[in-house]
């Protein structure tokens, strides 16, 4: 899926979070900007700030945030703003930001916001993870830790075979590939200088993989064609089987352990805000629901003997 694909979907998402911010008016724009903020484009008069980007960039999910720092990401969400400020400016026109149904939602919307930031931030500080329990769970599933023959590989991605053939003759002349996978490339992996990690055979669409895996360590590749583009790889590393250090597993570790961790901590707020608390129920409470496809244990007589 191409970076436009994935920039469009968070449209909605961007211009329905963005009435947060509106509540008094029919702007998006940011009052409270500073002034040093660079005004990235203005709608009917309208200022959008730099500060506005990095705001709405910073609440995308993480793995649309990395195609969002690349040139056409830039310019998928500067679009996107100039067209939230132009749904609200003519909402405004039309009244519907206001009456008493807007209030109540956003009063709605206002307690979840706060109960979402401090349950974040109560997790987030009370959910650590020492390097001991990383260190243990490592020792106890090392086989899970075990892999084949790896590669290590960076690429440039574009659309047409042209531009693909101008960056290898820049490449070829000395250019930075970091520099120009940044700029040039429309692949997520621009935000990392088209790095994309370690990985085996099977992880990749079969002409990107045959052509990497030919590769020598440092050697570039020509323009490589697939579903997605063309691709100019670069190969950066190659380890043979074996098992994989601790240190470089040690953030998939935690990944994998942490929701266990932060639902525990969950369960404990929970008890102890209900310790503290005088609730009573006005409502009569649901009685437990029975599994009517259990059956009754067997009687004594129907017993095997």
């Amino acid at each position: 899926m191409n970076i436009r694909t994935f920039l469009s979907v968070t449209i909605a998402i961007v211009a329905t979070t963005g009435l947060v911010a509106c509540q008094g008016g029919g702007s998006s724009s940011n009052s409270t900007a500073s002034k040093d903020a660079k005004v990235i484009a203005t709608v009917n008069g309208a200022k959008i700030t730099s500060e506005d980007f990095d705001r709405e960039v910073k609440a995308l999910p993480e793995y649309i945030r990395a195609m969002a720092d690349s040139p056409q990401g830039k310019k998928e969400m500067i679009d996107t703003l100039v067209m939230r400020e132009l749904i609200l400016q003519q909402a405004a026109k039309d009244g519907v930001d206001k009456g008493k149904d807007i209030e109540e939602k956003l009063a709605e919307l206002k307690k979840r916001i706060i109960v979402d930031t401090y349950l974040k931030k109560k997790v987030e500080t009370e959910s650590k993870i020492s390097d001991e329990e990383l260190k243990k769970f490592y020792e106890q599933n090392i086989d899970k830790f075990k892999a084949g023959e790896q590669i290590r590989a960076s690429h440039i991605l574009v659309k047409n075979e042209q531009d693909a053939q101008a960056i290898l003759d820049q490449l070829k002349k000395g250019g930075n590939f970091e520099e120009l996978a940044k700029t040039k490339s429309a692949d997520s992996s621009a935000a990392k200088g088209g790095d994309l990690g370690w990985f085996g055979k099977g992880n990749m669409v079969p002409a990107f993989e045959k052509a990497a895996m030919a590769l020598k360590e440092g050697q570039l590749s020509g323009i490589v064609k697939s579903d997605f583009g063309y691709h100019i790889i670069k190969l950066t590393g190659k380890r043979a089987a074996g098992t994989r250090p601790f240190d470089e597993v040690k953030e998939q570790i935690k990944g994998a352990i942490m929701p266990q961790k932060q639902q525990q901590v969950f369960m404990k707020l929970k008890e102890d805000l209900k310790k503290g608390a005088k609730i009573e129920m006005t409502e009569p409470q649901a009685a437990p629901a029975t599994n009517s496809a259990v059956p009754a244990p067997a009687a004594p007589a129907a017993a095997k003997k």
